[in-house]
C-alpha cells in the first residue's frame, strides 16, 4: 500500500504555491494547479535524484511506493474556485458568513479549525450529492 504524502498547496500572489511535508527544501510554483501538480511530480523526482547524487539522506517515505495528497489552505481553495462558487453559495452550503468567506479569501483571516472542518465537510457533501446525478 502506497504511503500518503502531504503536498500543500497555497496561493501567492501570481502563482499556486506547494510544498511536501517530510522533504525540507522543496518548494515549487506554477500559474495552474493543473501545472503544479505536474511541477511537484516532476520536482520530487529531481530533488530526490540530487538528494541520492549528493550522498543525501532520502527521507524514507521516498524510498517506496508513495501517492501524494493534496491539501490546500482556505484563501488558495477559495480563489481556485471562485469563478465557481460565490461567497453566496459557500455560505448556503456552510453556514458561513459571506462577509467571514470574504475575509478568508482575501487572507485577511486564518479560519480556526473549527471552520475549516465545517468548509471541508460542506464542499465533501455536495461533492457526493453531485456524484449521484444522472440524467
Amino acid at each position: 500500500m502506497a504511503t500518503e504524502v502531504i503536498v500543500r498547496i497555497g496561493r501567492t500572489e501570481n502563482n499556486y504555491a506547494a510544498c511536501v511535508e517530510g522533504l525540507d527544501g522543496f518548494v515549487c510554483t506554477a500559474d495552474t494547479f493543473e501545472e503544479l501538480k505536474k511541477e511537484v511530480s516532476e520536482g520530487i523526482d529531481f530533488h530526490l535524484e540530487g538528494l541520492r547524487e549528493d550522498g543525501d539522506p532520502v527521507p524514507e517515505v521516498f524510498e517506496s511506493q508513495y501517492s501524494l495528497v493534496y491539501k490546500w489552505e482556505v484563501e488558495s481553495l477559495m480563489d481556485y474556485y471562485k469563478g465557481i462558487f460565490t461567497k453566496a453559495a459557500l455560505e448556503r452550503i456552510t453556514g458561513i458568513n459571506q462577509t467571514q468567506l470574504g475575509h478568508y479569501a482575501a487572507g485577511r483571516s486564518k479560519p480556526r479549525k473549527q471552520q475549516i472542518v465545517k468548509i471541508e465537510k460542506a464542499l465533501h457533501q455536495l461533492g457526493e450529492e453531485l456524484c449521484t446525478i444522472s440524467f
